[in-house]
């Protein structure tokens, strides 16, 4: 099994989306039933407006963060990553919206994994670990 020291900072290999369509940066903590990442907000993000990140970018970061926890477990079993894709969203909460430079770090638990369809809770926080955003979502891995 291959390790890396956590943080990692270069998650590119991790995840299937590319620039400029990257909502994460950073992969915190790992677990089977658990992830972190940051993220920090910069001018080019195609989510931004008038220097907020808008409610997709928030859960298109919340659904990323699932894709770096599957990326990262395929990544230690030396396995390339299947493509992921958001089946459903049970409930989103957007108590703050971040703003341009905020880091913001997302926690995900895994509720459910069978057959290629993950059930998660999010939470996301701003650098003040005040919760800004939450939500229940299902991803689905494409058939290979």
């Amino acid at each position: 099994m291959i390790q890396q020291q956590l943080p990692i900072t270069d998650i590119s290999h991790l995840i299937p989306q590319k620039t400029p369509f990257v909502m994460v940066d950073t992969l915190l903590d790992f677990s089977p039933s658990h992830v972190v990442s940051a993220f920090k907000i910069l001018k080019t993000n195609l989510f931004l407006k008038n220097n907020t990140l808008l409610e997709s970018g928030l859960i298109e970061n919340m659904a990323q963060t699932v894709a770096l926890h599957t990326g990262y477990d395929f990544f230690l079993k030396d396995e390339v990553a299947p493509t992921g894709y958001i089946g459903s969203i049970k409930k989103v909460d957007i108590l703050k919206l971040p703003a341009l430079n905020d880091i913001i770090t997302t926690k995900v638990d895994i509720l459910h994994e069978f057959n290629g369809v993950t059930m998660v809770a999010v939470k996301v926080f701003n650098a003040n670990e005040e919760e800004i955003a939450s939500g229940e979502m299902k991803t689905v891995i494409a058939n290979q």
